[in-house]
């Protein structure tokens, strides 16, 4: 689904963010992306839907090689993606937030797009909150709703930038579950985070980096009791606090 070859990206003050980054994602995989700060991580998956350009390697996305203008807006269409930041449109209400792009870029009809939205706003459970505004809704619930809008789009794959690190702690909760149901119903997963709990629960793999490079990736079991590097031992000792 997705397939990294030899992937290298530099920013344009020479810092190599990126180095021979090989990794492949299978349909329906659930990867979980660790590492300290600055290590590439949020890099690493906002190359999947072109928000992040590379310049060496390849990077194929549900079958299309990320080389062009055309091909990046193609796996747009198939990849969604949940930021720390919620991103939602405060004039609007969350079904309007919701109904936006379905109809603008998918040219659903506004029933339908409607039917779509409540649908997913069923799925993360928030249903209830469709006709507030966002200001009105705790950050929990805002991030809910920026997955039930992601899924609107009726992606392939979905990425997670941290998606609960702008969250007040009793909030993450809520969000990590809204995250676990939807790796329990087969969709393609991408997620950076720190959460080594929801790690450890859901992943079928963990992908551990630092300074750009894909250091080990394990299954979870195996990453947490074992793991291969020294760097990730010291990576676990220091977030785990053992």
């Amino acid at each position: 689904m997705v397939h990294f070859e030899r992937l290298n990206k530099w920013f344009g003050n020479g810092l190599h963010v990126l180095r021979d980054i090989e990794l492949a994602v299978q349909p329906g995989e659930r990867i979980v992306v660790c590492g300290p700060s600055g290590s590439g991580k949020s890099t690493l998956i906002r190359c999947v839907n072109g928000l992040e350009d590379y310049q060496e390697g390849r990077l194929t996305v549900c079958g299309r090689v990320l080389d062009s203008e055309a091909a990046v807006a193609a796996v747009r269409r198939e990849v969604g993606m949940v930021f720390q930041q919620f991103n939602l449109f405060p004039h609007l209400t969350v079904l309007q937030n919701l109904t936006l792009a379905p109809t603008w870029v998918a040219g659903l009809s506004p029933a339908e797009a409607r039917d779509r939205a409540m649908a997913q706003l069923e799925r993360v459970r928030i249903a209830e909150q469709a006709g507030k505004f966002p200001s009105q809704l705790s950050g929990g619930q805002q991030q809910r709703v920026a997955i039930a809008r992601a899924l609107c789009m009726q992606p392939r794959v979905m990425l997670f930038d941290e998606p609960t690190s702008a969250l007040d702690p009793e909030m993450v909760q809520e969000v990590l579950e809204a995250i676990t149901e939807l790796a329990g119903q087969g969709m393609t997963l991408l997620c950076v985070t720190h959460e080594m709990g929801f790690a450890r629960a859901v992943a079928d793999r963990v992908v551990f980096m630092d300074e750009g490079q894909v250091m080990e990736v394990a299954p979870p079991a195996q990453f947490f009791s074992a793991p291969a590097s020294e760097r990730a031992r010291a990576f676990l000792s220091k977030v785990l606090g053992h």
